[in-house]
Formats: structure tokens, sequence, C-alpha cells
């Protein structure tokens, strides 16, 4: 199981300190969509330049011109790129070749994705799935049941990944249950008072 610390909605000169503090301390560091929309690829180059232990995840939300966003993603130094399951079957193809011959990762965001999307678009092998709780949404959120769920209906996808509003207990919880590869953090991490020492709960407890 991987910890994933997302960056978000800050300066490009912060994200890059925080960076900076979190290389080696996570498992992926995630450049977040507002960083991709305010900064653009040559942010993903100076983050990745940071980068020397933790992998850089570009949380691009590709819904169209998949194979070019994915190219540059790549090109310029990101090792994990997302597409929205939203997208194209055609787009989501595009995607998972680029990233098949760049020998990186693709990450799906299901993102509201129905399920009969998800039975046309689950059979990507190599690509991580990521249930993803919207920021927007005002319902609770119990992860670890939303995981269950997920497994029960989708058997045959094998690598997943969770994000939206995990707390150290969820994270904890998700760790126990053993189906997640990759648990997704944000402001619990980065806007904590102390994010090394927030950091270090949550590998703990993902890491177990």
């Amino acid at each position: 199981m991987k910890l994933q610390a997302a960056i978000d909605r800050v300066p490009l000169d912060d994200a890059i300190a925080l960076a900076k503090q979190l290389n080696g301390k996570t498992d992926i560091l995630e450049m977040g969509t507002s960083l991709v929309k305010d900064y653009g690829n040559l942010a993903i180059e100076k983050l990745s330049a940071v980068l020397t232990e933790s992998l850089l995840l570009v949380d691009s939300k590709t819904i169209d011109e998949g194979a070019y966003e994915f190219r540059q993603a790549f090109r310029y130094g990101g090792e994990i790129v997302t597409v929205m399951g939203a997208a194209s079957v055609d787009t989501l193809k595009a995607c998972y070749d680029v990233t098949q011959k760049e020998n990186k990762t693709m990450m799906i965001d299901l993102l509201e994705v129905t399920d009969e999307k998800i039975e046309q678009i689950k059979d990507f092998p190599e690509a991580i799935y990521a249930l993803h709780h919207s920021v927007d949404r005002t319902d609770q959120f119990d992860a670890a049941a939303s995981v269950e769920a997920f497994r029960q209906k989708y058997p045959s996808i094998k690598r997943l990944a969770i994000a939206g509003g995990i707390d150290l207990k969820q994270a904890e919880a998700l760790a126990e249950q053993g189906i997640i590869e990759v648990i997704i953090v944000g402001s619990k991490i980065t806007k904590a008072e102390d994010p090394l020492k927030a950091v270090n709960e949550f590998m703990g407890a993902v890491h177990k």
C-alpha cells in the first residue's frame, strides 16, 4: 500500500518548497489539478526536479486530447497521470497506449462515473482506478465500505486508489482492509500545522 500526498491550491513556489519537504517522506507526491491549470507543464518539470525519491503524479484530469496530454505530462517528468473515467473509451485507450509505451502509470479518476460506464472501462489491467468522493459533496463518506462494495461489484479490477477527505482513522481502516493500493490524502497533510509530522503519521498507518 502506498501513500499519495496531494498539493493543491497554493502558489508554485510554495508547492516546490513543500515537495522538497515531502520528498522521500511519501510514496507519491501529487501535483494537484489547480497547479496543473495555474502553471502548466513547466511546473511539472520544476516539481519533478526536486522529487528524487517520491514519484510524481500529475492530476491532469484529462477528458479529451488524451494521447497529447499524457505525452506532455510524461515528457515533463510525471510518472503517473490521471484521466477521467467519464472520458470517451477511445480517450482512455489513447492514454493507456501512451502510458504503456512510456512504461509509466495511468490513474483513472472515477469521480461521479456510473456503474454502466465502469463496465465499459474496466479492462485496463495496469491502470489504477481511483474511487473519488468529490470535495464539493456534503454527504458522509465511508471509505472502507465504498472500497468493499466496489471490489464486490468489480472483482476483475485489481489496482485501486481512494481519495476524498481521508483522515488518519480512515487510512488505518483501509490499511487493515488490505484492498487499496494507493491512499490519497490532501489537506490533512499539506495544510497541517506540521506537514512532516502529518505525513509520518499517515505513512505509519499505510505501511503497517
